[in-house]
């Protein structure tokens, strides 16, 4: 009888166990499958951009292929009276190796206004000290930045974009398509911890 009641017992300890395993192991899958689903929107995202960058302006693709790397982000952002603000998500890939750094931004305005705003940005990377900078110490772009979108001494290559910061050029896309001025108003970049 003892026999017995000691099996029953282990089998509930042992059941018991499981249970709690399975529970503890559900939530952790769950978010693991939820990191994996936004990464993958994230890069859905990255491609249909560059996508539309590439009709915009085919230049583009050649400039890309042909730097230390890139970003691409998508930004959502609203102004009402004298305060806005805008977030978007985004990732930063490295040409040589492939490799993937997820990114989050961030972007604070002041001034007269109302309205819902949406856009991307890609940014281009001449070197790899560069794209290094902006990944992993952050970037800021300053407080009222206005760039008129040029090639400068890059010529047909970087048409369309604006040199924002040594070795940084700098694609917007409006619904519209290209955007003629580059307007980053308080915009900072910065890694996103939860995904890489």
């Amino acid at each position: 009888m003892k026999k017995i009641a000691d099996m029953k017992s282990l089998l509930t300890i042992l059941t018991t166990a499981f249970v709690v395993l399975v529970f503890i192991a559900l939530p952790l899958t769950a978010v693991a499958a939820s990191k994996e689903s936004e990464r993958q929107e994230i890069r859905k995202m990255a491609k249909q951009t560059l996508s539309r960058l590439y009709k915009a302006q085919p230049s583009a693709k050649r400039a890309i292929e042909g730097a230390a790397g890139y970003a691409v982000f998508s930004n959502f952002g609203t102004k009402i009276f004298v305060a806005g603000g805008g977030s978007g998500k985004g990732v930063a890939v490295t040409n040589a190796t492939k490799k993937e750094t997820f990114m989050k931004m961030v972007e604070v305005q002041a001034g007269l206004g109302f309205g819902v705003k949406k856009f991307s940005v890609i940014f281009v990377f001449d070197s790899a000290a560069a794209m290094d900078g902006f990944v992993n110490k952050g970037w800021e772009y300053g407080s009222q930045a206005t760039a008129a979108a040029k090639a400068g001494e890059k010529g047909a290559a970087m048409a369309g974009a604006a040199s924002v910061s040594p070795g940084v050029w700098m694609y917007q896309l409006t619904d519209t398509g290209l955007a003629a001025e580059i307007t980053a108003k308080g915009t900072k970049y910065y890694k996103n911890d939860d995904l890489n």
